[in-house]
């Protein structure tokens, strides 16, 4: 079996590739970036026999057709911008693969993937990823769900690679049109503005309590539609507090908007300045907290009685997680399992498919345990006396 892993050396999917010299019985890794010397530094600090460097173009989709059918899965760790391409290059080629964000759009290539017999996963890190699969085994627990509320908190700096800094700015951009659909409730998507809806949530104890809110994620377009039952699914979420506070200021100053701002001779979208601001500055790569949580919210009933399923993840402190990779591990581990799931045909479905309709939980929650990310199951019961 062989695996490309696209970005394989970058902040997220670095630790992708190390998971999969560590614990996959794949005959070759292949890590594919756009900086090859990067990709060869890697290998090297891996040591592991099977895997190799490749210079890879992003921009080149001929190119990703003619390499794709080498492989038996392409694993995508880029930036978001590429989902869309590359999972349709997997689809015209018939290569299973997975990625860590989705695009609507890449739904629309499932009837083609599924004709040729193949998988391919939008969405398979923390969240989207960890948290789909929490709400799938709410799922197998309940008789029928009715809300999902997910909550996370991404603790890292600012910027510590550009695609990051652009799913930060994302999410505090006022114009994204995403921003018309956040989240899902009686039978339509609604919009909200960023630093809306407000919640007071306990995370696991290295991140605490900590103010969230909507961010218009994967999780809520997708689960609908995997459960038509639901009459609610949102996501909240935040960053470390130093980092809410200035993208907050930012935001509020017009900051983060397309208003165009004179420099000179140039004229630049205001946020595409701050993009390049942020990008330098050493405020973007301060944080004293690595780490991610996740907490899920499902409401439903079981046998007549009311019924609410709680998951909470945890994982190693920075201290002994490798400093900073107790940020990108929870991100990049998901992304691993989800490729030795599918090389080795623990699915449950063929097509362009959500990780909550793509894994059975028990396998995904134990390969995840085994690394060190465990997730903690609360099913409180409600009813009435006659």
């Amino acid at each position: 079996m062989r695996a490309l892993v696209l970005g394989g050396a970058g902040a997220v999917c670095k630790e992708t590739t190390r998971d999969l010299a560590r614990y996959s019985d794949l005959d070759e890794v292949v890590v594919a970036d756009y900086d090859e010397a990067a990709a060869q530094a890697l290998v090297d600090d891996i040591g592991d026999v099977r895997l190799q460097a490749l210079a890879f173009d992003a921009e080149d989709y001929d190119g990703m057709l003619a390499l794709f059918p080498r492989f038996d899965i392409v694993v995508n760790g880029l930036p978001f911008k590429y989902d869309y391409a590359v999972n349709k290059a997997c689809v015209e080629v018939g290569v299973n693969g997975l990625d860590l964000s989705s695009d609507d759009p890449q739904f629309a290539l499932h009837d083609e993937a599924l004709s040729k017999g193949m998988l391919f996963v939008p969405g398979m890190g923390a969240t989207p990823g960890i948290t789909n699969m929490m709400v799938r085994r709410a799922s197998e627990v309940l008789d029928e769900m009715e809300a999902v509320d997910i909550f996370f908190a991404a603790f890292r700096c600012l910027a510590p690679a550009p695609g990051l800094l652009q799913t930060t700015l994302w999410e505090f951009n006022p114009e994204e049109e995403d921003r018309a659909e956040v989240y899902f409730e009686d039978g339509a998507w609604r919009a909200t503005p960023p630093l809306s809806g407000e919640r007071l949530v306990r995370f696991h104890e290295l991140i605490g309590e900590q103010m969230v809110y909507y961010v218009p994620h994967d999780e809520a377009n997708t689960l609908p539609h995997s459960y038509p039952e639901l009459r609610r699914a949102a996501v909240r979420g935040c960053f470390p507090p130093h980092v809410m506070a200035l993208m907050g200021a930012l935001m509020r100053g017009g900051l983060l908007s397309s208003r165009p701002v004179r420099m000179g001779e140039v004229e630049l979208p205001a946020i595409e300045l701050m993009r390049a601001a942020l990008a330098q500055s050493p405020f973007s790569k301060q944080n004293p907290v690595w780490g991610y949580g996740l907490v899920v919210e499902v409401v439903g009933r079981r046998a007549g009685r009311a019924v609410v399923c709680t998951y909470r993840s945890k994982h190693p402190p920075q201290e002994t997680w490798g400093g900073e990779s107790a940020y990108f591990k929870n991100v990049g581990i998901p992304l691993s399992i989800g490729a030795q799931m599918i090389v080795h045909g623990q699915t449950t479905g063929r097509g362009v498919l959500p990780p909550e309709r793509a894994f059975p939980t028990q396998p995904f929650f134990a390969e995840l345990a085994r690394r060190g990310i465990t997730v903690e199951e609360q099913i409180v019961e409600t009813g009435e006396l006659a």
